[in-house]
């Protein structure tokens, strides 16, 4: 493959001590073919160390990340109306032709264009989102010198909502809604994102255990799954009272989180109820 070697390289500097390119790949998406270069870089030093404070960081869904601080970061769809209704007219045409489809029957390049135009929407919002997560993250880093977030295991949390012939799930609509919610929002794609940057920042992330975050007072500690309606907490114990957003309660206990052991088990007690929340909760 031929292509115009127009700039140098990011950071780079043809000729130059860390300018030699070691390897390249072809990848191939909805937009296009990208050239992606592998180059040899020198050591970079040791940051120093961040003179910032510590914040907890929530991921939910109504309000991507809320800050132990009381600020929250929240974002525009990443669709337009017009994209959602025009991306939900290609879905549903793709889905009847699929349907309308006979064993053998020969097929038209029509078919191929909707997948191509479909490929290239979603592209559009990935490509949003990760832009989006880039600044946000790289904003966080500048300011905070430890980020705690949840130890997620984002993987069991957006399992089928059909589940299995002997568990069947239950709420399969709703479940399914708040699956696509969560992968949209790319929990795992952020705490990767503040992970390599603390790094470089001379910073760190800390993963704390998730369990009873969004149902415990920051203040007093009670507990009450009861307490928390939608993105309101109110806390159940007469002497204390706080009432606030449900999601800066869980970022102050997810901060304050630091230095909790993770059960002998293993693994962390998350409950798909703990977490998940409705993404339109009033």
């Amino acid at each position: 493959m031929r292509f115009r070697w127009t700039k140098d390289l990011p950071g780079l500097t043809r000729g130059g001590a860390a300018g030699r390119i070691t390897g390249a790949r072809l990848v191939k998406d909805a937009h296009g073919r990208q050239v992606v270069f592998r180059t040899q870089t020198l050591l970079a030093p040791v940051p120093a160390v961040h003179p910032g404070h510590t914040v907890g960081i929530d991921r939910g869904v109504t309000v991507a990340p809320a800050l132990s601080d009381g600020t929250m970061r929240e974002h525009a769809p990443w669709l337009t109306p017009g994209e959602k209704e025009h991306l939900r007219r290609l879905e549903k045409t793709s889905a009847r032709r699929r349907r309308t489809r006979h064993r053998g029957e020969p097929t038209s390049h029509r078919p191929a264009r909707t997948y191509d135009r479909i490929a290239r929407l979603r592209a559009r919002a990935k490509r949003r989102a990760v832009d989006w997560q880039h600044q946000t993250t790289t904003e966080l880093v500048a300011a905070f010198s430890v980020v705690v977030v949840e130890d997620l295991k984002i993987t069991n949390m957006v399992r089928s909502a059909t589940g299995t012939v002997g568990n069947p799930g239950v709420n399969i609509a709703q479940e399914a809604g708040l699956n696509r919610s969560i992968a949209g929002e790319a929990w795992g794609r952020t705490a990767a994102l503040l992970e390599y940057k603390t790094s470089d920042r001379g910073g760190h992330v800390v993963r704390v255990p998730a369990r009873g975050t969004s149902q415990t007072c920051h203040r007093c500690g009670h507990r009450d799954p009861a307490a928390r309606d939608g993105i309101r907490y109110a806390c159940a114990n007469p002497a204390c009272g706080w009432v606030g957003h449900a999601d800066t309660n869980a970022a102050i206990n997810i901060k304050n989180a630091v230095g909790m052991p993770v059960s002998g088990r293993g693994d962390l007690g998350v409950t798909r109820s703990a977490k998940r929340q409705p993404p339109h909760a009033a």
